[in-house]
């Protein structure tokens, strides 16, 4: 018997239909068909063990516990997924053969072989990559089955990415909720993740730039020029040097309105003779817009319809279930060659769709056009999203399912379409030893951007001139007319919002501190994965630690999103590291790296930042807290271990109040409160005895 283990149900009744004469006995827990089984998981039926259930002692948080290392990595069946599970297990012991069906990414490996290795499966495994669910897709992935086992380093890539979040979240969630409870907050849990922690560091950078942005005023000077064929305006461009530099800020930009004053006297006396120095035309082209990732998808429908993150990914995995497009969590914005031959089949469809802007685009697309979105070197397990070559139902879709979806179709027949190409002249005038410079665009060919209405839009800086220009040669004559000076003043960054956060995991060179590591990291996959990303800020929402406010639901840090990343070490708060580790985690899946040397450099981290932990310095807890004792931090040194504060806090068992160590329970330095201040002298008199009688001193390990 062939035994297929869908991902989730939905997917295995698609399998099933496309086998002969199915049984439906999906209330069962599985189908049976003419050429097998297909049974189904619900995601994750297996999920990590808890701390406690290798060792109840780690129930109760205890620094000194930390870092939790498990030395055999246990996992515990759902009790949600019980039934099921076993419903499978039962089939893997009565199959010949199993088909792996998960989704053709990471996880998707990742949970179909984890149950595979829980029962201790020996049976042959091939694997199937369903990049969509209409039949022709599922019968042509049937056709082409993979060995199982070519997927063996997508799997441990998959298993090194949950085992680090477990480490990092497990561990240092506990460590910095310990540091803030020693600092009055009771109720305070700091939740720490690989990922979720530098995205949140992130925002909160992003507000602090905001609130200490400081707006400078600065200065264009522009001038109007005459030429036998018609007047234009270009811009000076500034010789900096020593003599001026201090007139200029470190872009560049001129800050000092009087020496902008004194360069439009200048420009006024007489004679006004200018002269072209340059003037260049160059065609230029800007190729196809690539089709969708789910990233891309998410910033463009975010940006344009305003849509939350997770809203469209929800979207895209019901039009994927629906047959409608192809896999949603998809990294890529490739399309593979073999694919070319449905183009006419879905601009066929696409033309018959119930909207008429949409039916006149597909209707006079190329489909013989190849973009450079057909690229099989790029290609993984998975492709760009696309329309299937299902007809789809716009009138009976619901309103954010048609959106998204014909975001996905436009995007895919912009493939059809030829390139934008224009004209971009360059014009530079000498003037008074000085250099004007102005561009012009002319468009001559309008290509794909006839079915994006912004069109007219071509990305230009807004301190630049572009105008229509007349015709001119190198070495023409040009008259100056008039020159102002144009005030501008510098604006802060934007707050993020879903969408543009979504962008920054994805582009994260931007954001890292290390310079190296900025070239380093350019071409990674940025943090988090195409599925998770929206999931991470949902639940920084959720947790509290984000707001969204006004209409384009801008995000903005709460207090205790400040607590958190202020108590945290760099190499938590800033993306570097987690930058590197996708990278790794990328690699490892295309074979380079183990699973044990990844995990033997998380441990490592783990233990450095749990350390950490022990001395971070958090704010003390506002009356707001609810706590009925405020710990008090002073200056003064712990004489012991001479690296933490003596803190003045209430002894449990008596109420009374005594003094001991920032650093605790590395340092167990206390002493008794002495008119408001930490008696040492008694303190430091009462151990040394201790040491005389052969007692181990008050301090831990450092």
């Amino acid at each position: 018997m062939r035994l297929y283990i869908a991902e989730k149900p939905s997917m295995g009744r698609e399998i099933a239909k496309c086998l002969k004469t199915p049984h439906d006995t999906g209330n069962k827990g599985y189908i049976a068909t003419g050429e097998g089984v297909v049974t189904w998981l619900y995601g994750h039926v297996l999920r990590q063990a808890e701390p406690e259930e290798y060792d109840p002692k780690y129930k109760n948080w205890n620094i000194l516990d930390l870092p939790i290392v498990p030395s055999n990595w246990k996992m515990i069946i759902d009790p949600k997924a019980n039934q099921q599970f076993y419903i499978v297990k039962r089939l893997i012991s009565e199959a010949d053969e199993i088909v792996h069906a998960g989704d053709p990414d990471r996880e998707g490996q990742l949970l179909v072989d984890e149950v595979l290795d829980y029962v201790g499966n020996k049976k042959p495994v091939k694997r199937i990559l369903l990049n969509a669910l209409d039949a022709r897709s599922i019968k042509s992935a049937n056709a082409d089955l993979r060995d199982n086992a070519d997927f063996f380093n997508l799997k441990q890539s998959a298993l090194a990415r949950s085992r680090a979040d477990w480490l990092i979240g497990m561990n240092l969630s506990r460590a910095y909720t310990l540091a803030a409870r020693r600092a009055g907050y009771k109720r305070l849990v700091l939740p720490i993740g690989r990922v979720k922690t530098p995205t949140l560091a992130l925002v909160v950078r992003r507000e602090r730039e905001i609130e200490n942005f400081k707006p400078t005023d600065y200065y264009l000077i522009r001038a109007d020029f005459k030429h036998e064929n018609g007047d234009f305006t270009a811009q000076w461009v500034p010789k900096i040097d020593k003599s001026n530099k201090q007139y200029f800020d470190d872009s560049k930009r001129l800050i000092n309105k009087d020496f902008a004053d004194e360069m439009l006297k200048k420009f006024k006396v007489k004679p006004h003779d200018g002269k072209v120095s340059l003037y260049e035309t160059k065609e230029k082209k800007d190729w196809q817009p690539l089709p969708f990732s789910l990233s891309a998808l998410q910033v463009m429908a975010g940006k344009q319809l305003g849509y939350a993150p997770q809203k469209i990914l929800d979207t895209a995995q019901s039009l994927y279930e629906k047959k409608l497009t192809t896999y949603p969590r998809s990294d890529c914005s490739y399309l593979p060659p073999n694919q070319f031959k449905d183009a006419q089949i879905i601009l066929d469809n696409l033309a018959k769709v119930n909207n008429q802007k949409f039916s006149n685009w597909a209707t006079n697309a190329n489909s013989t056009m190849k973009s450079r979105a057909w690229n099989k070197s790029k290609i993984t397990a998975h492709h760009a999203i696309i329309p299937t070559t299902k007809q789809a139902p716009l009138e009976s879709l619901s309103d954010i399912e048609r959106n998204i979806y014909l975001l996905i179709a436009r995007q895919y027949i912009a493939q059809f379409y030829p390139e934008f190409i224009y004209d971009e002249t360059t014009v530079n005038v000498d003037y008074k030893d000085e250099t004007f410079t102005v561009k012009g665009k002319v468009t001559k060919q309008l290509g794909w951007k006839e079915l994006f209405a912004n069109w007219q839009n071509v990305k230009t800086n807004e301190d630049e001139v572009e105008m229509m220009l007349p015709k001119m040669s190198k070495g023409d004559s040009v008259e100056y007319q008039k020159g102002s000076a144009l005030k501008k003043t510098t604006k802060p960054p934007p707050r993020f919002t879903p969408a543009t956060l979504i962008q920054g995991m994805k582009e994260i060179h931007k954001y890292v501190k290390s310079e190296a590591a900025k070239k380093q990291l350019k071409d990674v996959y940025g943090i988090g994965t195409e599925a998770t990303r929206a999931t991470i800020i949902d639940d920084l929402i959720k947790r509290q630690f984000l707001t969204t406010t006004g209409k384009a639901k801008v995000l903005k840090p709460t207090e205790q999103a400040y607590l958190l990343v202020d108590a945290l070490p760099d190499e938590m708060t800033y993306p570097d590291a987690t930058a590197v580790w996708e990278d790794k985690l990328h690699s490892m899946s295309e074979g380079e790296g183990t699973l044990q040397e990844f995990l033997k450099g998380q441990v490592k981290f783990t233990e450095e930042l749990c350390e950490k932990a022990t001395q971070c310095e958090i704010k003390t807890a506002p009356p707001s807290e609810g706590t009925e004792y405020k710990p008090v931090v002073s200056d003064i040194k712990c004489p012991l271990c001479k690296r933490g504060f003596m803190v003045k806090r209430r002894r449990r068992s008596d109420n009374n109040e005594f003094w001991g160590c920032s650093n605790y329970p590395k340092c167990k330095m206390a002493c008794n409160d002495k008119e408001g201040q930490p008696n040492l002298e008694e303190a430091m008199m009462r151990l040394q005895k201790q040491q005389e009688r052969g007692y181990v001193n008050a301090r831990s390990e450092n």
